[in-house]
């Protein structure tokens, strides 16, 4: 391995040259495996964590083959050795090329450990071998989920027992492998074979082959054992003995199954029920001694033991059946309990139900047990991966990245569903969030034991433990919930959040932009970040926020993206288009401004990095729209100072202030929709749903539809209609820049009017004349075209904007979004006599086009 001094998303990108997605299709379990055990194995596993999810933040496509390749190699000893080797030998990088690739020498190089140059043109040889190692990670051998289950327990220690029965086979208790063909009875008469098979049969029904009865070779491992009968016998003995022989063949069955479960790999519930069928086998050879007393007195016969047989034959069929279905289905864990259950609720017999039922019942101690300490303590302790609940911590939650919080709550722990057993299906979701709000508790420094506790076992009365478990899912969901509202004021929070982020702090907003304003209107990478932060503190201090208890926890951010890109990746969408025009270095500070909130354990699970980045969105639509309202106040401005010039000089304004006023009218209506049509009414109804939830489930799906609503109808979640919003107030930008810069050419007007008598009227007009005339020569009709211009690209954006909401507001039967509809095309100006202009307009232009080019 060569190391390179260019960053990690440059040199992981590197192995895919063609920019191709060809990443393998990982388990997350194979992923997080190789995740926990890369970060334990690193001298510093917070760097390593926070590169890792930096560069999966930049979507770098090939990063989950890289871990899971790196992950065994870290689990290889003699790779990691050699690899040393090699490297204290500076391994030369042309080892790694095919002859093909070697001979370039035009490509990009990189640098290694050594100093010399590794061409990347190499490289692809080395990711097909990274991709054969990743992909044969997707089917986990033995070995490996041996060493995923040591890293997920480590304090579990499970010893490592020889497989004695192929190691030394005569130590099974099944029979030998040897194949020995049987002595014939030909010169035997038939009374003398009765007994010669009578003693046979009870070494045969002990897994011992005998002389005149041996068994045949397995067709496979879990197939049933078949015998072979000397030949001469007796038809009617031989009948009588190939009954009888079902039960040898069921004891073989299941002295195989007691023998391979037994070992650690194939979990507790195996265990257990090998140990409670090597009980019923421990019986059947209480009975084979009973019979071998019989024979011995001479008080019984073939018929006799095919009549004592038959209880013991009924035990032992079922008993083997279960472990063939069992060994067929590779089960283990719940799969194995919902297999004893099913045989359990169709046995007809009862003498059959209630030995289903004991075997259910011994089998599922070890899982209940563990299904306890879930329910109870919050705890997993499963070191075999049986229990539905899988345990997907990493390592130490507070030596995590921050954003671990935002994913602890939906992936630490999750249901795998081929764990279930059919008897607790029904209750799986209640039993995992039971065990998670523990969980959270017991990290809160809480004691978490229920008042009342009961012992969890398997019965075919669902009610006892299914109370028992609705019982402690009540104590956690409110011993939790009470938690968040009141030591730790979970709706203060979000009240507070809805301060600074929803602009429900009116004063606050425009200190802060008084403030920030010359520094946001900044390139991005010429502001000082600490300036931003300390007048943000100022503006905290001097405003109304200033009794808000955690007003300390707001941070200003500098995103390196604006809305539109910020809503791209949430989407997910990528475009050549989008691509190009997403440059960090191009965007000011108001594009890039946002705030920060930073929260502690538990509340992060409702103030997440996913949720945060919601009302982010939220926040810097309603601040750029604000800014373009301060905008065009400005230019009100400017109105007044033209009022006082004579009417013949202050028709060419005329139709610059119609425009502002409309671009305004524009602006606000579309603000009040968005603060008093959105968000007021749907916090209300988040308060009003809050004031009835009874877990912390309920509160994240409240405060989740809370934020989808909004989003929503501020017109958040469609690209092509926060696109043409973005168009219709980059216009209104334009046209104020436009005219700030044009406020030159009458500042000696202003200067004039201010100095002039204010009992002269007629003086200040002649005052102002000279400065409106060189105003008028200076701008001439290059200011009314670019008004009228900035007027046909408003209404253009306008009506464009009008019409996407009119369609997905039928699309969606939004009401609520037909109300800006309405607002912003009051009395349907602008459909009944802008359009048709505008069509007849583009109309004309096509036109006029068409002669030109004809």
């Amino acid at each position: 391995m060569f190391q390179s001094t260019l960053p990690a998303s440059e040199f992981v990108e590197n192995l895919q040259p063609d920019g191709s997605s060809s990443s393998v299709a990982l388990t997350p379990n194979v992923l997080q495996s190789g995740l926990r055990a890369l970060a334990h194995n690193s001298p510093n596993p917070d760097a390593f964590l926070a590169k890792y999810e930096d560069l999966k933040s930049k979507k770098v496509h090939c990063l989950p083959n890289v871990v899971a390749t790196l992950s065994l190699i870290a689990q290889d000893k003699k790779l990691r050795e050699y690899l040393r080797f090699k490297a204290s030998k500076q391994l030369r990088p042309e080892m790694f090329a095919t002859p093909s690739t070697s001979k370039s020498l035009s490509t990009p190089i990189m640098p290694n450990s050594s100093g010399k140059p590794v061409n990347l043109e190499e490289v692809p040889g080395l990711v097909t071998r990274l991709k054969k190692a990743a992909s044969s990670s997707r089917k986990p051998t033995p070995r490996h989920r041996e060493a995923e289950r040591k890293i997920r327990h480590p304090n579990f220690f499970a010893p490592e027992v020889p497989d004695w029965t192929k190691i030394r086979p005569k130590m099974s208790r099944d029979f030998s492998s040897d194949i020995v063909l049987p002595h014939s009875l030909h010169d035997i008469p038939r009374m003398s074979q009765e007994t010669k098979l009578m003693e046979d049969l009870l070494y045969v029904l002990s897994g011992v082959e005998g002389e005149y009865i041996t068994p045949q070779a397995l067709l496979g491992p879990y197939e049933a054992r078949t015998f072979i009968i000397g030949e001469g016998v007796d038809p009617s003995l031989k009948q009588l003995v190939e009954k009888i022989l079902s039960l040898a063949s069921y004891y073989s069955t299941i002295v195989r199954f007691i023998e391979e479960k037994s070992s650690f790999h194939w979990g507790q519930v195996n265990q257990a029920l090998a140990g409670a069928m090597d009980q019923l086998i421990q019986e059947y050879k209480v009975f084979i001694a009973q019979l071998e007393t019989l024979t011995r007195q001479e008080n019984v016969n073939l018929q006799s033991i095919w009549f004592y047989a038959q209880p013991s034959l009924c035990t032992m069929e079922i008993v083997a059946n279960i472990a063939s279905t069992i060994n067929k289905a590779g089960a283990k864990g719940g799969k194995v309990l919902s297999l004893l259950h099913e045989y359990t609720i169709s046995a007809g017999d009862p003498k059959v139900q209630k030995l289903c039922t004991h075997l259910t019942q011994a089998a599922s101690v070890p899982y209940m047990d563990i299904l306890q300490d879930w329910v109870y303590i919050g705890v997993i302790q499963d070191p075999y991966e049986e229990f539905l609940v899988e345990d997907n911590e990493v390592i130490q939650r507070e030596d995590l990245p921050v954003n671990y919080s935002d994913d602890y709550w939906e992936k630490c722990y999750i249901i795998c569903r081929e764990r279930v057993p059919s008897f607790l299906e029904k209750m799986s979701d209640v039993i995992l969030r039971t065990g998670k709000y523990l969980n959270v508790i017991r990290q809160c420094g809480k004691n978490v034991k229920p008042p009342q506790t009961q012992k969890l076992k398997y019965t075919l009365s669902e009610r006892e433990y299914c109370e028992a478990i609705e019982q402690a899912y009540c104590f956690a969901s409110q011993t939790l919930l009470n938690l968040l509202m009141k030591e730790y004021d979970l709706m203060g929070r979000l009240r507070s959040v809805k301060h600074y982020f929803l602009h429900d702090q009116g004063d606050f907003i425009v200190q802060l932009m008084d403030m920030c304003e010359g520094e946001l209107n900044k390139n991005i990478n010429d502001i000082v970040p600490h300036r931003l932060e300390s007048l943000l503190e100022l503006a905290l201090r001097t405003s109304a926020a200033n009794s808000d208890p955690y007003k300390d926890d707001m941070r200003a951010e500098l995103l390196p993206f604006d809305l539109i890109h910020q809503m791209f990746k949430i989407h997910g969408i990528s475009s050549q288009e989008f691509s190009e025009s997403c440059h960090a270095d191009m965007l000011t500070g108001l594009e890039s401004f946002s705030f920060g909130y930073e929260v502690k354990w538990p509340v992060s699970l409702v103030l997440n990095f996913k949720t945060k980045a919601c009302y982010q969105m939220i926040f810097r639509h309603l601040l750029y729209c604000k800014h373009v309202e301060r905008l065009l106040g400005r230019v009100w401005r400017s109105n007044k100072v033209c009022k006082m010039f004579p009417v013949s000089s202050s028709q060419s304004y005329r139709p610059a202030f119609a425009l502002r006023q409309r671009m305004l009218n524009c602006v606000q209506n579309l603000q009040y929709y968005m603060m008093i049509e959105v968000i007021e009414p749907n916090w209300h109804n988040f308060l009003e749903r809050m004031s009835k939830v009874t877990n912390v489930d309920q509160v994240l799906a409240c405060h989740s539809d809370f934020l989808c609503a909004c989003m929503k109808d501020c017109m958040l979640t469609r690209p092509e209609l926060l696109q043409t919003v973005n168009k219709l107030v980059g216009v209104c930008v334009s046209f104020c820049r436009f005219f700030e810069n044009a406020q030159k050419y009458f500042v000696d007007a202003e200067l004039n009017s201010m100095i002039a008598p204010s009992d002269a009227e007629s003086d200040v007009s002649e005052a102002a004349a000279p400065s409106l005339e060189y105003s008028s020569i200076a701008i001439g009709e290059n200011f009314e075209e670019s008004i009228s211009n900035f007027d046909e690209q408003f209404s253009i954006a306008l009506i464009c904007l009008l019409n996407k909401i009119e369609e997905l507001a039928a699309e969606d039967n939004s009401e609520k979004m037909l109300n800006v509809l309405y607002r912003m095309d009051f009395n349907s100006y602008y459909t009944t006599l802008l359009a048709p202009k505008m069509v007849e307009e583009s109309q004309h232009a096509s036109k006029s086009g068409s002669h030109t080019s004809g």
